[in-house]
């Protein structure tokens, strides 16, 4: 089953399937039009982090480097599983949702490829 990507920003489809937000903070956007089954912002990069990159492209390399380390590091490794039972007892797809303006640089690209190895 494919774990698809979207901006929580973009109107949520009923192919969406079960629609999953993995950043830390919460968007601006409301509750009842980001029709979330789950929030995981146990597995979202720390503060830390995330203030370090700031969506600069030319750190996203470094980026993923440290946020892979933190999601294959304890409390986050054990986070993970809740999103991975979830794609595996779901019979339609799984959308990552996250804020960030770029759709190829950002935390739930890397988060996809890691379940997707998981």
């Amino acid at each position: 089953m494919p774990i698809l990507m979207k901006r929580i920003y973009e109107e949520a489809q009923e192919d969406d399937g079960t629609r999953i937000l993995v950043d830390r903070v919460w968007p601006r956007v409301s509750r009842e039009k980001a029709k979330l089954d789950l929030w995981m912002k146990e597995v979202a990069p720390s503060d830390e982090l995330r203030k370090w990159y700031g969506h600069e492209k030319e750190r996203f390399g470094e980026f993923r480097r440290r946020y892979l380390a933190e999601l294959t590091s304890g409390i986050q490794k054990k986070e993970l599983e809740r999103p991975n039972k979830m794609i595996d007892e779901n019979d339609g797809n799984v959308t990552l949702l996250y804020g960030a303006k770029d759709e190829k640089h950002n935390q739930a690209e890397v988060l996809k490829k890691v379940l997707e190895d998981f």
